[in-house]
């Protein structure tokens, strides 16, 4: 066996929402690239079929779904479509996620956290819950949920109920991995400091002071990118994390290895 054989993924099947752009396009590159067939999930159709596009030119078999995955009615469709199209699963990428709602602890309204709660976790719940199903029948598998450094530290600015959301990411990996791990299916998560994508560099055009916020707290020097994703997505998927199960892996440049009153050669002064 080569050295690079054990991230081999020829003949898997990958799902993975949130696949038109950011870390959700960039994880279903890498898994293709490293000869995953895929079903690629997004609201976003056009996105999709520019992810698409560049799957079928790796000579992937490919499919796309429009299914919103925080509207738990529509995921077992999904899973009935993955069904006819592919008959089996050995990986899911759970990256998309709907949105949180902003706001001060004591003035954020049930309805709202509720709402984020639905949108962040439950979704991403049924889509487990699915996928190892067929997974558990199959005897093998591997899933890999998108949480965030918010749901082990806090980071303030009204972000309450995202907070809440992402631990509960966190403890729903655990118990999935728990559960699952003696029957042969692997479920870890990945928890990403401020990885760029339009909404957070519109939110950075618009107050450019938070990105001294942001790299003060990040030993690195930059802020993520999206194919800083991609790495992680192929170990995770194939043999070579064959006993790796319920890890929460930061992807944040050292930020939480850096303490709160730290600071790192070349960090933004903390006036900025």
């Amino acid at each position: 066996m080569s050295d690079t054989s054990i991230f081999d993924l020829t003949g898997k099947v990958s799902v993975v929402s949130g696949a038109a752009r950011g870390m959700g396009r960039a994880m279903a590159l890498s898994l293709a690239s490293a000869g995953s067939d895929m079903l690629l999930v997004d609201l976003n159709e056009k996105g999709l079929k520019s992810t698409m596009k560049e799957i079928i030119s790796m000579g992937r078999k490919v499919d796309y779904s429009t299914t919103d995955v925080s509207e738990t009615d529509h995921i077992p469709a999904l899973f009935e479509h993955l069904d006819r199209t592919f008959g089996r699963i050995d990986f899911l990428g759970n990256v998309a996620g709907g949105e949180t709602v902003f706001g001060a602890p004591e003035d954020i309204s049930i309805g709202d956290f509720e709402q984020s709660i639905k949108s962040l976790v439950t979704g991403r719940f049924l889509m487990c819950q699915e996928a190892g199903k067929r997974m558990l029948a199959q005897g093998t598998g591997s899933i890999v949920n998108i949480g965030s450094i918010g749901g082990v530290s806090s980071l303030g600015r009204g972000q309450i109920a995202y907070f809440a959301a992402m631990g509960a990411v966190v403890q729903m990996v655990r118990g999935l991995a728990t559960e699952w791990a003696s029957r042969g299916v692997r479920v870890n998560a990945i928890l990403p400091a401020q990885v760029l994508n339009p909404g957070l560099s519109e939110r950075i055009d618009n107050t450019p002071e938070v990105l001294d916020t942001f790299l003060r707290g990040i030993p690195a020097g930059r802020m993520g990118q999206p194919d800083d994703i991609r790495g992680l997505s192929v170990l995770l998927a194939s043999d070579a994390s064959a006993w790796i199960t319920g890890a929460l892996i930061p992807m944040d440049g050292g930020n939480l290895a850096l303490n709160a009153g730290g600071s790192y050669p070349g960090s933004p002064s903390a006036s900025g």
